[in-house]
């Protein structure tokens, strides 16, 4: 597994993006959808009402399997239409997922009880053999394409390096194309 960075150019998309960015990925590249484990991390944005603020350098990452970068060719150059606006996909460069101790989601799928939520988190972990430390954010709704999909934002810390590294590549819960369940390095946490 490894990250892909597209370069992207564009100014303003609608908040329940994640949607329509998959479907626009997947005309591009069709491939790619026949993958569970492909993802889409979250794009990186400032939030203005109903819309979010692209900044200048902006990138598309996806999270997928060495298996598949030849299949993302026709995504450099494209012109992919959110909503009412568009977004260039540039150049792309491969990052390498790195092993860190402390990794975060902004949304990881779930029950909308915490308690059931973080039990559930808990024994997905037990069955992977991870031990590790969890922080439970808040209750999270992705809303588009007439589907919702619920969760909550998780932080995981004092990972072993193995640990970390099987969590960012396989995630948790379901919805990886539009940005859930995939784990990111996150700043460390101290005095826990």
């Amino acid at each position: 597994m490894l990250d892909l960075v597209f370069d992207l150019d564009g100014g303003a998309i609608p908040a329940a993006y994640p949607f329509a960015l998959w479907a626009e990925i997947v005309r591009h590249a069709p491939l790619l959808a026949e993958n569970e484990l492909v993802g889409v991390l979250p794009l990186r944005a400032t939030e203005n009402d109903n819309e979010l603020l692209l900044p200048k350098r902006a990138k598309l990452v996806l999270r997928l399997p060495e298996t598949l970068i030849d299949t993302t060719s026709h995504l450099v150059g494209s012109t992919m239409q959110i909503g009412s606006s568009q977004l260039r996909v540039g150049k792309s460069r491969i990052r390498p997922i790195e092993p860190c101790s402390t990794i975060h989601a902004q949304l990881v799928t779930g029950e909308s009880d915490e308690i059931i939520f973080m039990d559930e988190i808990r024994t997905q972990l037990k069955e992977m053999q991870i031990v590790a430390k969890l922080i439970c954010g808040k209750r999270r709704t992705l809303v588009g394409d007439g589907q919702a999909i619920h969760g909550f934002s998780l932080v995981i810390h004092d990972l072993k390096p193995e640990a970390s590294l099987q969590l960012q590549y396989s995630g948790l819960g379901k919805a990886r194309h539009y940005g859930c369940g995939i784990f990111m390095p996150h700043k460390i946490i101290s005095g826990l």
